[in-house]
């Protein structure tokens, strides 16, 4: 148990008044910038390294600590409360934690995703303590192959597995890969559907997609409303910042199944939280429909407790990568290794014997940054939740604002406000004709990577198609596809359910949600 030791070590380290201060003061402004939409914890930390210069390293390690975990709990709380996510990780949480808060349960989604962060991190965080070698073993083996069989496995589940229609999954899922090739082709340099514009060279940012697909999207859905009967009442809130005993019980199972999820993708270097967040979330609605009740569309707390540990434990082992391989996994995790270089430190697996007293020590303050989390923003989930009470028409107009502010401060281009409206006006369609959003997103965040590792792959082969099914993970990930293909379609040309019984909505069109009644 020599990890035990060292780890003990390092609390030691941690554990004095200045240091708790670091910690605390990083997760305050970790979640105040990730509430921010276009920002999030990959900012966050990029914004706050040039003042850590005067610090020594450990304090500015694990005040980064708490920038990490709170950047992504901001990006959730945008996402829940103004269905407007701070980062593209936030947004499989958003679905169901945005029905909850227009249903009046909006303490109850953000503390739900409190505790969904503090599982994920603290359980990953603890892996990485004791099993940082044998998770960077299994890094290693994935190559361009993998890479895109992960890709394709959550296109095809998205899109037709989770989908209520698989038709409008597909067309979404292809409208979204439309979006990914606007720009320069990486291989070649060729230009591809920029129509001339210099703007449109580097492609569309995937911050202009997302604020403009549920930010723009549901303030025009919004507007579509007005004079529809509870188009202007007040949402209430319930205040307690807790969950009941029920609704723990039914969050438990999805925090640990999403933690159990997310924990292999932060050694994957594949850019983020991204996919095993929306695993997760397709995990637990394909849950759901087995009960008795479905509750996905209506605001399940389970799409909003899977998610979030996901994204986080995902979070958690990602440092674990970056200090045993030098592997940054993620862009939050490239950010931090530049923090580390700053000092001279260069993460790897040298790093544990070269400066073993600053690692521990950042690992104990990664656990202390989950905990302090979870201590500050359960009392003031119902403050948050205020924001709620403002009426729609200025709660609306301000999302308007904030997202043309987010989307110009990322860029500083014009073209991207003119993008966002266009799409923030087909995303309106999208939604009128039940086109699920879900799809689109996954195949602008995770489309470059298949593309690039297509090409790598057959490059490397000699355009050998069989390289891409030639190892056993993407055998795996191409059989598990398989089965869930063959599980939808016998499930939808099964025997339809008795009249009475209730249908899910589908949560990824984000269509209307049922209100509570002032």
């Amino acid at each position: 148990m020599e990890q035990l030791t060292h780890l003990i070590g390092g609390f030691g380290a941690v554990l004095t008044p200045m240091n708790l201060l670091w910690i605390t003061l990083g997760a305050f402004l970790g979640t105040a910038v990730g509430v921010m939409p276009g920002l999030g914890s990959a900012m966050a930390v990029a914004l706050l390294l040039p003042m850590t210069f005067t610090l020594d390293p450990l304090a500015a390690l694990i005040m980064f600590s708490g920038v990490y975990f709170g950047g992504l709990f901001g990006d959730s709380t945008a996402g829940i409360l103004m269905n407007t996510p701070g980062n593209s990780t936030a947004i499989a949480t958003t679905f169901e934690g945005h029905r909850m808060a227009r249903s009046g349960r909006a303490p109850q989604a953000l503390a739900t995703s409190a505790i969904g962060a503090f599982t994920g991190g603290i359980l990953a965080t603890v892996l990485v303590v004791f099993f940082a070698p044998s998770m960077a073993d299994l890094a290693t083996k994935f190559g361009p192959g993998e890479y895109f069989a992960l890709a394709v496995f959550a296109f095809v589940a998205i899109s037709a597995v989770v989908s209520e229609s698989p038709l409008k999954g597909l067309a979404a899922l292809a409208f979204g890969l439309g979006l990914a090739l606007v720009g320069t082709d990486q291989s070649t340099g060729t230009a591809r559907f920029t129509f001339g514009m210099p703007a449109l060279f580097d492609g569309i940012s995937v911050v202009v997609i997302t604020v403009a697909v549920l930010a723009v999207g549901e303030v025009l859905y919004a507007a579509g409303r007005v004079g529809h009967r509870g188009a202007h009442e007040i949402v209430p809130s319930a205040g307690r910042p807790w969950l009941s005993g029920r609704e723990f019980r039914a969050a438990l199972p999805a925090w640990l199944r999403g933690a159990g999820i997310g924990i292999p993708f932060g050694i994957i270097p594949a850019g983020g939280a991204e996919v095993p967040t929306f695993l997760a979330y397709s995990a637990e609605r394909q849950l759901d429909k087995r009960r008795r009740k479905p509750m996905f569309g209506k605001g399940a707390i389970q799409g909003v407790a899977a998610p979030e540990a996901a994204g986080n434990a995902t979070a958690g082992s990602a440092m674990g990568a970056l200090l045993s391989l030098g592997l940054p996994t993620s862009a939050t995790a490239a950010v931090l290794l530049a923090a580390f270089q700053q000092y001279g430190m260069q993460p790897g697996p040298l790093l544990f014997e070269r400066n073993g007293d600053i690692v521990w020590a950042l690992l104990a303050g990664l656990l202390l940054a989950t905990v302090v989390l979870l201590v500050i923003n359960l009392p003031f989930a119902p403050l948050w939740a205020k924001l709620l009470l403002l009426p729609q028409s200025y709660l609306y107009a301000g999302i308007t604002v904030f997202a043309c502010l987010g989307v110009y401060a990322t860029g500083a281009s014009k073209t991207d406000l003119v993008l966002m409206c266009l799409l923030g006006v087909l995303a309106f369609a999208m939604r009128r004709t039940g086109v699920p959003l879900a799809p689109v997103l996954i195949a602008v965040i995770l489309g470059p990577l298949a593309e690039y590792s297509l090409r790598d792959a057959m490059a490397n082969s000699g355009n050998d198609p069989l390289i891409l099914v030639g190892s056993p993970i993407t055998v795996a990930l191409y059989g598990l596809l398989l089965l869930g293909l063959v599980w939808t379609a016998w499930r939808r040309l099964r025997p339809a359910a008795p009249a009475g019984e209730p249908a899910a909505e589908d949560p990824a069109d984000c269509g209307e949600v049922p209100r509570a009644r002032s």
